[in-house]
């Protein structure tokens, strides 16, 4: 064990589970690395993901977005292709990108697709599916509003699932973003996941709520304070 994370776990007791604002005033003294820190939050819910009635899936834009620049792809044709490089996308293009992605090529971080395009984009879902990268309409990625998708996306939109055991990771932004910011895109998240809930979970939905870097220790923190009805 380093001497920076023995130095960051006595900040806190790793056996408390701690209301948010005290969690993040602990996040922002940790000792930092050399980078600047991803700072991420885990979920435990309630769902038995094996069921299609308590799938948890959507997308939610972070008010302070991710603390990177988000590299878009559009799939469009005719007016539309005019209107996604009016706003900003990085690649716009239909059966061309087709080819560059058989190819190999893979440098962007959203794809976005207007409905008439799924035809052809579905040429590569075998290496987009795999990869996350694939549009869907249910996260907004499948539009006729290409220009208000790629807004979404360069402000911070982040798209989230749960896994294996109910889990959903995702990030929140940066450890420079600082407590008050960070906190604001966290109750962002967990508002989206409280709205998400399936009608089929029953019991405690909202399990566990962990806070961590990607090279600082995982913060507990009491769930009962987002909901009034979450069990203890």
């Amino acid at each position: 064990m380093s001497k920076r994370h023995e130095k960051n776990l006595a900040l806190f007791n790793a056996e408390k589970k701690y209301l948010a604002e005290e969690a993040f005033g602990i996040l922002e003294k940790f000792a930092g690395t050399k980078f600047d820190e991803t700072i991420n939050v885990a979920f435990r819910l309630g769902v038995d993901v094996k069921q299609a009635d308590q799938q948890v899936r959507g997308a939610t834009t972070l008010p302070n977005g991710l603390g990177k620049k988000v590299r878009v792809v559009v799939f469009a044709k005719g007016p539309k292709v005019q209107e996604a490089q009016d706003a900003g996308a990085d690649f716009v293009g239909a059966d061309d990108l087709v080819q560059k992605i058989t190819e190999g090529w893979l440098d962007f971080d959203k794809v976005i697709a207007t409905p008439d395009m799924m035809a052809t984009i579905s040429k590569v879902s075998r290496i987009l599916g795999p990869r996350g990268l694939m549009p869907n309409p249910k996260l907004g990625t499948v539009t006729l509003d290409v220009a208000k998708a790629i807004n979404e996306e360069r402000k911070g939109k982040i798209e989230f699932r749960a896994e294996k055991a109910g889990i959903v990771h995702a990030p929140i932004g940066k450890k420079s973003f600082g407590a008050k910011k960070l906190k604001e895109n966290f109750e962002s998240l967990v508002e989206m996941i409280l709205r998400l809930k399936p009608a089929a979970a029953k019991g405690t939905y909202l399990k566990s709520v962990t806070l961590s870097g990607s090279m600082s220790p995982g913060i507990r923190l009491d769930v009962s304070q987002f909901t009034s009805t979450v069990k203890e």
